[in-house]
């Protein structure tokens, strides 16, 4: 009965969302323009998955899982909004629709929603109102793919594009100002099908300054859908739209490269594009909250992983997911708070690392794995890329990285490649560290000294602050015990200023 009277206003509203599709075109441009513009001063975002599936211990369903099983025992998004506030976060995205085809808002064009639910609160509107009431702006992901609505595997695209375009105008007229639309699953159909042209038209006539993309945005060839990592896209007009317009680039849950480049090509002309970074604030890469609490990443990698994202005028959003009462657990929000108190956040400006030394300075190992393409050689540990990896072939291995000695240093990161498991939920992972005793000598005069010394496991990012500056010819990391070749993405020497 619910969705026979919401089918009732489908043609008042589908007539409602084509009038609003006016052309609203992205010009060719070296430059931000002003909806980049405001996404880059947002810069740090906390991503919300919440759903049906968190009450189902899974990543994607399809469709089928019972509406009676969302039902959370103590929903307060507020509490989501207040943790985002309090950890320093500038914008909160929250999962409206995932791959499943359930609303957490009062949708008139399906009943698998929250108003069909055991818990019946508008969850995009508490949390746009809890936006509001915080100063946060307020951003919404949406999946394209949808397991659900009868009309996503109709031979005319265009009916399935009418129903993402009413429900993105329900949530475009009545959630307040969004400032960013997330747009996932444009895998399950070819580019052209999704309607990105009439999305993006919508969404800029309600907010000219909303920042749209669709994941997996950019590709080798245009019209081909093959693909280039992130981070190896290090040259300027070289890949292309697959979907455009797009305001930003997105590739869950890549890293771009330190030497990170903006622009990109569509139909012969060059376009601006920064990129959003995603990552998990759990270790092991979920992002619909489990039943079982699962640990989060430690303090030094996610304020690596945050500088290194934010850096070069791009973003990056961290999942911070409630659990199946409706609220973040309390050590997870504390991890994010901590680290807004680490990096002293604020809203006027975001912290940077410091200067990094060692980018591509010449590295020899005396250890490496045998591949015919030479991609596990020791000049992978500092190409500012976290893609590549040094590999050694033996247990006991050591890689020199050259350094100007006239530049000092008093820091030096290193996130090391780990042998992984896979979850029974064939999504999630555990990261088990193969280097378990090391050290870092650094060259003065001739002679090696020992800097710092560690008889723990590396782990998935090892920081070392050190109490003086130094300066060096060369520095040297000195696997002592291994349980595997070691491996290491990227070694940075890193000169951080006086406080």
């Amino acid at each position: 009965m619910k969705l026979i009277r919401k089918q009732i206003f489908t043609t008042l509203l589908l007539a409602v969302a084509c009038n609003c599709c006016v052309a609203q075109l992205l010009v060719p441009a070296t430059k931000p323009n002003s909806a980049q513009q405001a996404m880059i001063k947002r810069g740090y975002g906390m991503f919300i998955h919440f759903g049906i599936n968190t009450f189902n211990n899974t990543e994607w369903s399809d469709g089928t899982l019972p509406l009676e099983s969302y039902n959370p025992t103590d929903l307060d998004p507020d509490q989501w909004v207040l943790t985002a506030k309090k950890a320093g976060f500038r914008y909160v995205l929250l999962v409206t629709k995932h791959h499943d085809g359930f609303c957490l808002w009062d949708s008139k064009y399906t009943a698998y929603d929250v108003a069909s639910s055991p818990v019946k609160m508008d969850v995009v509107k508490a949390v746009s109102d809890a936006c509001k009431k915080y100063g946060i702006q307020f951003a919404v992901y949406y999946s394209l793919w949808d397991r659900k609505e009868h009309s996503y595997k109709d031979k005319d695209p265009q009916k399935y594009i009418n129903y993402m375009l009413n429900q993105l105008t329900e949530l475009f007229t009545n959630y307040g100002t969004i400032g960013e639309l997330w747009l996932d699953g444009g895998w399950d159909k070819k580019p052209s099908d999704w309607g990105i042209d009439q999305v993006y038209s919508l969404v800029k006539k309600y907010n000219p300054n909303c920042a749209v993309s669709v994941n997996h945005t950019i590709v080798n060839e245009e019209g081909q859908r093959n693909y280039t990592p992130p981070a190896n896209m290090t040259e300027d007009n070289k890949y292309f739209f697959q979907y455009f317009p797009s305001d930003f680039r997105l590739w869950d849950p890549e890293l771009v490269a330190k030497s990170d480049k903006k622009q990109y090509l569509h139909e012969g002309k060059s376009y601006y594009l920064p990129f959003e970074h995603t990552i998990c604030i759990s270790k092991r890469l979920n992002w619909f909250e489990k039943s079982e609490p699962l640990p989060t990443r430690d303090l030094d990698e996610l304020e690596e992983l945050f500088y290194w994202s934010t850096d070069n005028d791009n973003c990056l959003v961290m999942n911070v997911p409630p659990d199946q009462t409706g609220r973040i657990r309390e050590y997870v929000a504390n991890t994010a708070i901590g680290l807004g108190k680490r990096l002293n956040l604020s809203l006027n400006k975001l912290p940077k690392n410091g200067k990094f030394i060692s980018i591509n300075k010449p590295v020899i190992a005396n250890s490496v794995w045998d591949d015919k393409n030479g991609q596990y050689e020791g000049n992978a540990i500092n190409d500012g890329k976290m893609n590549s990896r040094w590999a050694a072939k033996d247990t006991l291995a050591t890689v020199e990285m050259n350094l100007n000695p006239s530049e000092s240093f008093n820091k030096i990161s290193i996130f090391e490649y780990q042998d992984t498991k896979r979850l029974p939920d064939g999504f999630s992972q555990i990261r088990v560290s193969r280097i378990q005793q090391y050290s870092i000598d650094i060259m003065q005069n001739g002679q090696w000294r020992t800097v710092y010394l560690s008889d723990e496991p590396m782990g998935d990012c090892k920081v070392i602050r050190l109490p003086l500056s130094y300066n060096a010819s060369k520095l040297r990391l000195k696997v002592l015990k291994a349980t595997a070749p070691p491996s290491i993405y990227e070694l940075s020497v890193i000169n951080m200023p006086a406080n």
